[in-house]
């Protein structure tokens, strides 16, 4: 029987909705699930979690860069371990000033061979990261979630990009919510995920014109607690390139809720941090966690945001490849 135009019309139509609706849930992570690796690589978080606990017991100082490295690799075409990959011209998106200070790959280098031993060419790059990053934050006292797996590696790595796709430290509201809303997350996964800055430490230089050039006149910034300006300024001198302050004074090596009291006391580190009051919906999260401590919602919150976090632009299925070594192609 012959086809007609409008036939071939209609079935052409509903191909190319099939495809785009493919092609919408694989890039957001549909394809993902917990227990991707259950036959494969059955003790594959477990592998992981054991690693990561002997690391953290002896340097916790690596819990932050860890989680961090996630959040750099997934902002930068997406969760497939792009960030790893090192670059013979240092070139790649680990030599980007944004990431010059993560720490910790080699971790997740210990953690691809442990798991190339038990089970070799399963596990990818890119589901170390996500995994790992969970585990940093329980091993901190913070929450722990059911981490979607199945994602594959990517083979490109580009200085470039992770230079103009990962929101700076000066970034305002403006840009902090087009840049997560551009990758499918919410005002509130914004303002959920900056909460993981009550861990770690920063270099003077990442804040310091906040204390004494901000507009260009040697003036500080007004939306910081004058009394935080004082503190700040005694640790860190005006051209001060080296010196460590902690993110979240007195709590940073606990993952708490207590950002959230000190961004609402105007004690934010970033201009980021600070940002997050310039927003109606961001400030009203923010100091519903800092007057709750005891019935806030952030460590709920938290895993949902970085489930979601976990999902973009993931490869999947015959995409990319499984790593053999986390720092090159194969």
């Amino acid at each position: 029987m012959a086809i007609t135009n409008s036939q071939f019309a209609n079935c052409f139509l509903i191909s190319l909705i099939f495809l785009i609706a493919f092609a919408s849930n694989h890039a957001n992570g549909q394809e993902l699930k917990v227990g991707f690796y259950h036959k494969t690589c059955p003790n594959v978080e477990w592998i992981v979690k054991e690693v990561v606990d002997d690391v953290i017991s002896r340097v916790p100082s690596l819990a932050a860069p860890l989680l961090r490295m996630h959040y750099h690799d997934c902002f930068v075409r997406g969760c497939d371990a792009s960030l790893l990959l090192d670059s013979p011209t240092k070139q790649a998106e680990k030599d980007s000033i944004p990431n010059l200070s993560l720490r910790g790959f080699q971790i997740i280098d210990r953690v691809k061979t442990a798991l190339e031993k038990s089970c070799p060419g399963i596990v990818s790059c890119a589901d170390i990261v996500a995994l790992v990053a969970r585990d940093v934050t329980a091993a901190m006292k913070g929450p722990l979630w059911e981490v979607e797996t199945g994602r594959r590696d990517g083979r490109v790595s580009n200085i470039t990009e992770a230079l103009f796709n990962l929101p700076p430290p000066f970034a305002n509201i403006t840009v902090l919510k087009q840049d997560f809303l551009q990758r499918g997350l919410s005002v509130k996964d914004l303002v959920v995920l900056s909460g993981s800055h009550t861990i770690g430490i920063s270099h003077c230089s990442s804040f310091n014109n906040r204390l004494y050039n901000f507009t260009g006149k040697g003036d500080a910034d007004p939306s910081l607690d004058p009394n935080y300006i004082k503190r700040l300024k005694l640790k860190c001198s005006p051209n001060d390139q080296n010196t460590i302050v902690e993110m979240d004074p007195g709590s940073v090596r606990t993952f708490d809720n207590s950002y959230y009291s000190l961004v609402a006391k105007r004690r934010g580190l970033f201009t980021s941090d600070s940002a997050l009051l310039n927003d109606d919906e961001t400030k009203d999260y923010l100091k519903k966690q800092a007057i709750n401590p005891y019935g806030s919602t952030f460590f709920k919150d938290f895993g949902e945001s970085m489930v979601k976090m976990g999902r973009i632009q993931v490869l999947t299925g015959n995409q990319g490849e499984i790593r053999k070594v986390c720092t090159r192609v194969n």
